[in-house]
C-alpha cells in the first residue's frame, strides 16, 4: 500500500517491518529502519518531552492510540500526520508488539489553513469596514449640516467640497473592501439584465467627475452612436469604470487627459480606459489584480489606497464572463486596462436609463427617535433632520430607546445595531411589542453591511436596513414617503 505507511513494533518499539507506503511516506528504506526506535519519527522538543512513550503507555492501557500531529521524515522535514498504533497481544495475554499506521496528511492540513486563514480574512475585512463606518457617520451628517448653515460663504463652501470630496473617497474604500468580502464568500452576486454601455458610462463619469477636476484632469469620451447592449449589472458595472477612472486619475501625477473609450468589436464591447501617468513595470503587470497589491508602494503611501479596487475590478468583470487586462509599456509610460464583455443576444431590449438627477424632497414633518451610542453620529445626524423639519428625540442605549417611544409615540425609529446591554435587535423586538410603537417604521442605521446582517435585522422587525452613514438623499426619500420607499426597496431586491 503506497498511501498508508503500516509496520510493526517490537515490544521496546523498534521497528521489525516496513512497507512501501511507509518508505514513501517517511523516506527511510526497510535496511535504514529497521531495527531503530520509532521515536526517530517525532520531532526533538516531543521526545524530549516523552510522547512517544506516553504513547506507547496509553496503546498499552486502552488497546489503541489515535493522533494528529508533527512527525520527522528521514531528510529532517516536517510533515503532519495521521497515526494509530495498537498493541498487539498474543494468545496469551503477554505483548507481542505494536501495529502502527501513518498516513500523511500534510496537503489537507495546508487546505484546512488556508481556508481557516481566509474565513479570518473576510471576517476581519467586514469587521474593519464596520468600524470604519462609525467615524465617517458623524463626518458626513455634519458636512450635510455645514453645507446648509453657510452657503454663501466662499471659504467654508470650499473647504466643505474638500471634505466632501475626501469623505467620498474613504467611504469608496470601506465599500469596495466590503465587496472583497462578500465575493470571496460568495455573498455578492450580479444582477444581469440588458443594459445600454453609454448611460453606464455616464454614470460613471458623474462618480468620479469631482476627482477629475480636483488634480486637473480632462476626461476625453468617445462612444459609438449605435447602442451596445450588454448583459450586465448596470451598478457594478459603473462600480468597475469609476475604479478605473479613479486609479488613472490617482496615478497621472500632472494634470493631462485620460481617455475612455468603448466600441464593438464582433461579439465583443471593449472599453479602453488609457492615462499617461506613472505606467507600470512588466514585473507588476502579472499580479496588479492581485489583492492588497499596488503598482509601486512608495508611491502607494502618497497616493494612499489598499490595493484592493482592481482586485475587485477583476473580480466583477469574471461574474459578468469578461476579462480585463492591463498593458504598460514601462515605468512612466502610462497605463491602459481593456474590458471585454459578451454582446447580449440580438434583439434584447435595453432596460438601461441615464441617471436622473434628484432634489432632496421635502415632507411632512414626523416624529422621529434617533438611537445611537456614538454621541457624535447621533447628535449631527438629529441636528441634520431638525433642519429638515422633524421633530426628534435623541437617545444613546435600548433601555432609554424603549422608554422614549413610550412617551414620543414615533413614526420611525432610527436605530443603531452594535448598542451597549441591549443590541439593536433586541431592541426592535421589545419596539414592536409596544402599542406605541408597534406600527413604527423601524430603520436599522449600522455598519454591519452583510447580506446575513440585513436578513437578521428583517427577522428582527426591522422594516429598513441602511449602512452608516445614511445617504442623505435616500433618507430623506424614505422620510418624504415611506410607502413608495419600501416598495421600490421591495422590487430592487
Amino acid at each position: 500500500m503506497q498511501d498508508y505507511g503500516i509496520f510493526l513494533l517490537d515490544p521496546e518499539a523498534k521497528v521489525i517491518s516496513w512497507n512501501s507506503g511507509a518508505e514513501r511516506i517517511k523516506g527511510y528504506t526497510a535496511d535504514e529502519i529497521i531495527g531503530k526506535h520509532f521515536s526517530v519519527f517525532y520531532p526533538p522538543e516531543d521526545i524530549a518531552a516523552g510522547k512517544p512513550n506516553r504513547e506507547i503507555e496509553i496503546a498499552l492501557e486502552v488497546g489503541r492510540y489515535e493522533e494528529e500531529g508533527w512527525r520527522v521524515r528521514k531528510d529532517g522535514s516536517l510533515f503532519w500526520a495521521n497515526v494509530v498504533i495498537t498493541a498487539l497481544f498474543g494468545k496469551d495475554r503477554q505483548l507481542r508488539g505494536f501495529a502502527k499506521l501513518t498516513r500523511d496528511m500534510t496537503e489537507r492540513r495546508q487546505v484546512q489553513e488556508l481556508r481557516l486563514a481566509d474565513q479570518l480574512k473576510n471576517e476581519f475585512l467586514a469587521m474593519l469596514a464596520h468600524e470604519l463606518r462609525n467615524p465617517l457617520a458623524p463626518i458626513s451628517n455634519a458636512l450635510e449640516l455645514l453645507k446648509r448653515a453657510r452657503p454663501d460663504d466662499v471659504a467654508v463652501s470650499e473647504s466643505v467640497q474638500l471634505m466632501s470630496r475626501q469623505l467620498t473617497h474613504l467611504l469608496r474604500l470601506v465599500d469596495d473592501l466590503m465587496d472583497v468580502s462578500r465575493i470571496t464568500t460568495g455573498k455578492i452576486g450580479v444582477h444581469r439584465e440588458p443594459v445600454e454601455l453609454t448611460p453606464i458610462i455616464h454614470s460613471a463619469m458623474e462618480e468620479v467627475q469631482v476627482h477629475l477636476d480636483s488634480r486637473g484632469h480632462e476626461l476625453m469620451v468617445s462612444v459609438p452612436a449605435k447602442p451596445i447592449v450588454v448583459h450586465a449589472d448596470a451598478v457594478r458595472l459603473s462600480q468597475v469604470l469609476s475604479n478605473l477612472l479613479v486609479n488613472a486619475a490617482k496615478y497621472t501625477p500632472q494634470p493631462s487627459q485620460i481617455w475612455l473609450n468603448a466600441e464593438r468589436t464582433g461579439n465583443q464591447a471593449v472599453i479602453r480606459v488609457r492615462d499617461s501617468g506613472i505606467g507600470i513595470s512588466a514585473e507588476m503587470l502579472a499580479k496588479v489584480f492581485d489583492l492588497f497589491v499596488q503598482a509601486d508602494n512608495s508611491l502607494e503611501r502618497k497616493q494612499g489606497g489598499l490595493g484592493i479596487g482592481l482586485s475587485l475590478v477583476n473580480r466583477i468583470i469574471a461574474m459578468h464572463d469578461g476579462t480585463v487586462n492591463a498593458t504598460s509599456e514601462g515605468l512612466g509610460k502610462g497605463s491602459e486596462f481593456v474590458i471585454r464583455l459578451p454582446i447580449a443576444d440580438p434583439g434584447t431590449e435595453s432596460k438601461a436609463s441615464s441617471k436622473a438627477a434628484r432634489r432632496l424632497p421635502v415632507g411632512p414633518k414626523r416624529k422621529i427617535l434617533v438611537v445611537d451610542d456614538n454621541v457624535d453620529a447621533a447628535v449631527t445626524l438629529a441636528k441634520l433632520l431638525t433642519i429638515w423639519g422633524h421633530e426628534v428625540q435623541v437617545v444613546f442605549d435600548g433601555i432609554a430607546a424603549l422608554e422614549a417611544a413610550e412617551r414620543m409615540v414615533p413614526d420611525i425609529v432610527l436605530l443603531d445595531i452594535g448598542l451597549p446591554g441591549m443590541n439593536g435587535y433586541e431592541v426592535a423586538k421589545n419596539l414592536r411589542n409596544l402599542p406605541q410603537s408597534k406600527s413604527s417604521l423601524i430603520v436599522a442605521l449600522t455598519g454591519y453591511g452583510q447580506s446575513e446582517d440585513r436578513q437578521q435585522a428583517m427577522e428582527a422587525g426591522f422594516d429598513v436596513h441602511m449602512i452608516k452613514p445614511p445617504d442623505a438623499e435616500r433618507l430623506g426619500s424614505l422620510l418624504m414617503a415611506p410607502e413608495t420607499f419600501l416598495g421600490q426597496l421591495a422590487s430592487e431586491t
